[in-house]
């Protein structure tokens, strides 16, 4: 999707009193004693779901735990993301531990690499050139990133809405071996993160083996992956796809840039709890260093202010969200569906 989209703001002009507001509402100040307890909570969880892996033993119905391990490890996933934009504490150097903590540690991924792929993002959100998230890869965004696309590459972008969420069980995986990829091509971050998730792996592997049949071992490892990549992947793809796409030359501020290429998914306290806050989209790509919990709050104000100035400001249910999404991508392979139909 191309940007065809006006508003009344001038660059530059609408986000400040937008800013103000929000600042004199409070809701830029850390909860940190909040964060605190979230953390022990998350990780004391995780704690137990080991114990409890330990007292089923050598059987196949452990495997059942995989399920809420994957889950409280994508909510570790989600402090790492909070401590990457600096909601938690006041301190850079405590947010550093608190992201290494949980992403190197508990998850097996670079906070580094993960830090420097998502500041890009949000700098240029659904930008082809500069997003990462929209960049050329397995998957494309575009028309013009799927034409000419033969072979398997053909075959994935035909077919990439009805293969989307299966491919997010490979994603655990992926943050991994994208983690050791940009580890090994940036020697200043390399040592204390590579031993942390070189740590992480002995310690999961050496756990599971300990307790399990290498057969069970394997299958609960899978498993658990593949729950932490569906969850995480389901969490992050209603936020951006099917949105606005800006081109080279758009002249958007701040304001423009992250409201009109992102969008909000409604829902209660179960809906903020299993996404991490980020079903608040907008708001936290307009205030990112703004604390998880402050989003809801800023809702309103934020829904309220573009009304006032012209912006849309898009809020669908979970559904909805993937319905667009998926639509969009598979928009994008629809030529590669006709050249195929054509041929035949």
């Amino acid at each position: 999707m191309t940007s065809t989209v006006t508003t009344r703001t001038t660059r530059g002009s609408g986000f400040a009193p937008l800013l103000r507001e929000i600042k004199n509402a409070g809701l830029l100040e850390r909860r940190t004693a909040a964060y605190g307890i979230s953390i022990a909570v998350n990780v004391g969880l995780m704690a137990l779901t080991w114990a409890a892996i330990a007292a089923v033993g050598a059987s196949w119905w452990v495997v059942l735990l995989a399920v809420p391990l994957g889950i409280l490890t994508t909510r570790a996933a989600f402090f790492g993301h909070d401590a990457g934009h600096q909601q938690i504490a006041s301190s850079r150097r405590l947010h550093d531990w608190i992201g290494v903590l949980h992403a190197d540690l508990l998850l097996g991924m670079s906070y580094a690499w993960w830090n420097d792929k998502h500041n890009r993002h949000h700098a240029n959100p659904n930008h082809t050139d500069k997003d990462p998230d929209v960049g050329e890869g397995i998957l494309v965004w575009t028309m013009e990133q799927a034409e000419g696309r033969k072979g398997l590459e053909g075959w994935l972008t035909r077919n990439q809405a009805r293969i989307f969420f299966p491919l997010l069980t490979l994603e655990g995986f992926n943050l991994k071996v994208s983690s050791v990829r940009f580890l090994l091509a940036n020697r200043r971050t390399q040592g204390l993160e590579l031993g942390l998730m070189a740590a992480h792996l002995v310690l999961y592997f050496g756990a599971l083996f300990l307790l399990l049949s290498p057969g069970q071992a394997i299958v609960f490892a899978l498993v658990h992956h593949m729950v932490f990549g569906l969850h995480l992947g389901s969490v992050f793809a209603p936020n951006h796809k099917g949105m606005e796409m800006p081109e080279e030359g758009n002249d958007w501020g701040h304001l423009e840039k992250q409201v009109l290429t992102s969008r909000n998914v409604r829902g209660g306290l179960v809906t903020d709890w299993m996404m991490g806050g980020l079903n608040y989209q907008i708001e936290h790509h307009l205030f990112p260093s703004m604390p998880r919990a402050n989003l809801r709050f800023a809702q309103p104000i934020v829904q309220r202010y573009c009304a006032d100035v012209g912006l849309p400001y898009l809020s669908t249910g979970l559904i909805d969200s993937y319905r667009m999404g998926l639509r969009h991508m598979h928009e994008v392979g629809q030529e590669l569906r006709n050249e195929k139909s054509f041929t035949n």
